[in-house]
């Protein structure tokens, strides 16, 4: 076959549409474009280019060529892109669309595969990554879809490492926590998959790009009041709603955002939080929490999220938009959090100790009266132990600001930390 006509049959596939959707108009280079998988192309497109101005890497499994079945072909050739993505220091996507592998090829194939999940394992942490799920995607080829840094999948895929056909609707992984966004559409991810890229690092040793500031919204929620202008992404929506997680960005630089909504973090909401501030942590990008709630309700969860934080030695601000008390303020705006600047909003209420711990210690008398009169002693308490005004008086927080001030305040706040520079004995990992 002549390499004109090679071409002119892999221009018209549907990895090849996918990845020309994802990169820039005329920045597409492909590799390996002529790789054999026995007497036919191999199953998958690669190649590399820009996303909205950003280098990266990508690869889409061919749903037109053995439904993108999993070769020692197409493996050999996302075994390239990995490597590259790994000297490059170069984000990578990786596009799921396969029926599940060819088992003709048996024990050579399972080794591709290991080689495969041990590379992701290597660039996690290095490069971002991110996988889209667009088609079928079971077994094996899930466990390395699973191992991105976020999954975007379409409500048109199916994601389950089972392979007996059971499970695995966008659906049910929105509500397990497996998915960073649900997409409507393939079009729909292919967006998602371009507003992320430009809030990412190229790797763990560059800056996040800088876009081009836009004024914060008027009104709105208290992310509004300081994000620039449409630019929050959050992530993880549909999984653990007592929180919010996602980048926005602050006069043009990036920014993970933790905000909790006032009720009690439990299990799932403390692992959605530990996995945006490692990330974060991994690729220097600050974070700021918006904290507000009733406290833990998991305390084996609560201490992961706890450690994650205390291990974070990228900038990390907090402000107290409600109430924070005990072990939660601890964990996310005390010193167990390592926090470089703590602040509280007017009418915040905050305390290392939990108010109806606080009454017990400080004034016991007051708990021998009745129901109403021990309910007067917690308010009271409240007010004159636990305002912000209390607080900063006493160092708990920094300072108090409004929610027009918040804005300047952490702007001003990124500024003096942006040359943050903390070491840490070393080791391999913590055991958390």
């Amino acid at each position: 076959m002549s390499i004109e006509k090679m071409k002119s049959e892999l221009s018209g596939t549907a990895a090849m549409k996918r990845l020309e959707a994802l990169f820039d108009e005329g920045t597409l280079v492909l590799v390996a474009p002529f790789a054999k998988s026995g007497s036919g192309p191999a199953e998958a497109a690669a190649g590399y280019g820009e996303i909205n101005g950003c280098p990266a890497y990508a690869f889409a499994q061919n749903s037109d060529v053995c439904s993108g079945a999993m070769s020692v072909a197409q493996a050999e050739k996302l075994k390239k892109l990995y490597q590259l993505a790994l000297k490059t220091g170069t984000p990578l996507v990786g596009i799921y669309d396969s029926i599940g592998a060819r088992v003709d090829e048996g024990a050579r194939l399972m080794t591709a595969y290991g080689e495969l999940l041990n590379l992701s394992g290597k660039l996690a942490g290095i490069v971002p990554q991110i996988s889209v799920i667009l088609g079928p995607c079971e077994g094996t080829s899930a466990l390395l879809a699973s191992t991105a840094d976020f999954v975007i999948m379409s409500e048109s895929g199916k994601f389950a490492i089972g392979t007996n056909g059971q499970g695995g609707s966008a659906a049910s992984n929105m509500e397990q926590g497996t998915l960073a966004v649900c997409a409507k559409d393939e079009f729909a991810a292919i967006e998602a998959v371009k507003d992320l890229v430009v809030m990412l690092p190229q790797n763990n040793l560059s800056d996040a790009y800088q876009a081009e500031e836009i004024p914060a919204m008027s009104g709105g929620d208290i992310i509004s009041a300081f994000a620039d202008g449409g630019s929050f992404v959050e992530l993880f929506e549909g999984y653990a709603k007592s929180v919010k997680v996602g980048f926005a960005r602050l006069e043009g630089d990036t920014v993970g955002v933790v905000q909790t909504l006032g009720e009690e973090v439990d299990a799932d909401a403390c692992e959605k939080i530990t996995r945006i501030v490692r990330f974060c942590d991994a690729y220097s990008i600050p974070v700021v929490t918006l904290a507000d709630s009733k406290g833990f309700s998991c305390i084996r969860c609560a201490s992961k999220l706890t450690a994650a934080y205390a291990e974070a030695t990228t900038a990390k601000i907090t402000v107290v938009t409600g109430q924070a008390y005990g072990a939660f303020y601890m964990a996310l705006a005390g010193t167990g959090a390592s926090t470089d600047m703590t602040f509280a909003l007017e009418g915040a209420s905050v305390s290392p100790i939990n108010p109806e711990a606080g009454i017990i210690i400080l004034c016991p008398e007051k708990l021998k009266t009745d129901k109403a009169g021990r309910e007067k002693a917690l308010a009271e308490f409240k007010a004159n132990e636990c305002s912000a005004e209390r607080s900063a008086e006493l160092g708990y927080i920094d300072s108090v600001v409004t929610p027009g001030e918040l804005r300047e305040t952490l702007s001003g706040a990124l500024d003096m930390l942006s040359g943050k520079r903390e070491t840490t004995l070393p080791k391999k990992h913590s055991t958390l």
